[in-house]
C-alpha cells in the first residue's frame, strides 16, 4: 500500500474500505495527471454496524457561505485524521481515548432542509440545489416530535467499538464549529454484538434488521440505498438518512404476554422466525392461513406492514440503535394510561435509502396509522439529511458549495 493509500483508507473500516466493496474507487494515481477524481461513498452507512453510535445535530450560526465552508472542510480533515487515530491539527486532544485499541471509528456527515431554505430564507444561495428527495417529510399519525430533538442543518454521525470514542470524535467536531454552528440535539446509540453475521436485537427482545437489503450487492446498493444517478449531481455516491427516536413504553411491553407480542411483532421472539415458520430469513407467511381461515400472519403486524411486498418493493436499510435516557415523566398513549416515571428508552432508528419519498415515508405512512406496535412506541424526534459522496481530495459537501 502506497502512502497515498495509507492516508485515503481512514481507519480500517474508512471511506475507501466501504468503497472497494463496491468497486467504485479508480486508482489514486490518476489524480497526478489532472483526471477527474473518483466519488467515494461516506463510511457508516453500508460500514459493518458498530456497537456504539453517537449522533449529533447542529443548527448554523453563521450568515456567511465561506465560514460555512471553512467549516466543512475542518470537519472533513478532523474525521480524515479521527478515523486514522490521530489527532486533530489545531486542537488540543482532550486525552479521554489515549491507549484505546481497535476503536474502529467512522463519521458520517450530512445536510438537512433547513441548511437549504429555513423560514422561507435561501440563507446560502443553496436553494436551488435542494433535491426533490428532500421534500419535508409528512407528520405521521401519532408523531409527538419535540422541537428540541428534532431536525438541523447538519448531522455528524459518529459509531465505533466503544462509547468513549463516538464521545471524543463529537466534542473534537463540536470545538470545531464553534461560532459557526451550534449543538441542536443529540442521541447515543448501543448495540450489544451477538456475534458476526447475526441480526441484533431491540430492546423489546426481538431481532431488528432481518429484511435488510442485501448490502454486498452492489446492484441491490444502488437500488435501494445509493442516490440515483438522475439525482443532482452533488448528490452522487450519497445517500440520505432518516433518524427518528423512538421511545418504547418498555413497562407496558414488559407487561404483554410473549404470545401477543409475536403477534404484534408478526415473528418469534427467540427465533426471529416468520409465525409459522422455523428460521429467521424464511419468507414472510403473508398470505398462509389457519385452520380457521384466518391470516397466520395478522394484518396489522409490524412485520407485514413493514414487508417490501406490502409496500410495492420499497426497502431501506436499517441500521437501527437501542438508547437508554435514564427516567422522565410519561404519560402513556394506550390503555391503561399510565403516567408517571418511566423508563426513557426505545431505538435511535437510522434508516439510509435512495430516496424517502419511495421508501421511509411511503412504508411508514401505512405502519403510523395501522401498525399494532403504535401502543408501545412514540416517535419524539428526529429528522432527514443527504449525506453526500466524497471526491478524493475534496471536502464533505464541495460539490454542493462550488455548484
Amino acid at each position: 500500500m502506497t502512502d497515498t493509500e495509507k492516508g485515503f483508507r481512514l481507519g480500517r473500516r474508512g471511506f475507501i474500505a466501504s468503497s472497494v466493496a463496491l468497486g467504485s474507487v479508480a486508482p489514486l494515481a490518476e489524480q497526478a495527471f489532472g483526471a477527474q477524481a473518483q466519488v467515494v461513498h461516506q463510511p457508516g452507512i453500508l460500514t459493518p454496524q458498530q456497537p456504539f453510535a453517537y449522533f449529533i445535530t447542529f443548527d448554523v450560526a453563521t450568515t456567511k457561505r465561506e465560514e460555512l465552508v471553512s467549516l466543512l472542510k475542518k470537519w472533513t480533515e478532523a474525521a480524515d485524521a479521527l478515523m486514522a487515530g490521530k489527532s486533530v491539527e489545531g486542537l488540543v486532544d482532550s486525552g479521554e481515548i489515549a491507549g484505546l485499541k481497535d476503536r474502529d471509528l467512522t463519521i458520517t456527515i450530512g445536510f438537512g432542509p433547513t441548511l437549504f431554505v429555513k423560514d422561507g430564507k435561501d440563507r446560502f444561495g443553496l436553494q436551488a440545489h435542494r433535491t426533490p428527495a428532500m421534500a419535508d417529510l409528512p407528520r405521521f399519525t401519532g408523531d409527538q416530535l419535540v422541537d428540541a430533538r428534532s431536525g438541523g442543518d447538519l448531522c455528524v454521525q459518529c459509531c465505533a467499538n466503544d462509547p468513549q470514542t463516538t464521545l471524543h470524535a463529537s466534542r473534537a467536531l463540536t470545538r470545531l464549529a464553534y461560532n459557526i454552528a451550534n449543538p441542536r440535539w443529540a442521541q447515543a446509540g448501543f448495540l450489544p454484538s451477538f456475534g458476526k453475521g447475526k441480526t441484533p436485537r431491540n430492546l423489546m427482545g426481538f431481532k431488528d434488521g432481518t429484511i435488510n437489503p442485501d448490502t454486498k450487492n452492489p446492484a441491490s446498493a444502488d437500488r435501494y440505498i445509493w442516490a440515483a444517478q438522475s439525482d443532482l449531481p452533488w448528490m452522487q455516491g450519497g445517500s440520505y438518512l432518516v433518524s427518528r427516536i423512538i421511545r418504547i413504553a418498555l413497562e407496558h411491553w414488559d407487561r404483554t404476554p410473549v404470545s401477543f407480542q409475536e403477534e404484534t411483532m408478526g415473528r418469534k421472539k427467540l427465533s426471529g422466525a416468520p409465525i409459522g415458520g422455523h428460521d429467521e430469513f424464511e419468507p414472510l407467511t403473508l398470505t398462509q392461513k389457519d385452520r380457521d381461515g384466518n391470516l397466520v400472519t395478522v394484518q396489522n403486524s409490524h412485520a407485514r406492514l413493514a414487508a417490501p411486498e406490502e409496500n410495492g418493493g420499497a426497502q431501506i436499510l436499517r441500521r437501527a440503535y437501542s438508547y437508554d435516557n435514564g427516567l422522565s415523566f410519561t404519560a402513556e398513549r394506550w390503555p391503561p394510561w399510565r403516567q408517571g416515571m418511566e423508563m426513557d428508552a426505545g431505538l435511535l432508528f437510522m434508516s439510509w435509502q435512495q430516496d424517502p419519498r419511495n421508501a421511509f415515508v411511503k412504508i411508514f405512512e401505512k405502519m403510523s396509522k395501522f401498525d399494532m406496535m403504535n401502543q408501545y412506541t412514540t416517535h419524539i424526534g428526529g429528522g432527514l439529511f443527504a449525506c453526500p459522496g466524497r471526491k478524493e481530495g475534496g471536502y464533505i459537501g464541495q460539490a454542493l458549495m462550488e455548484a
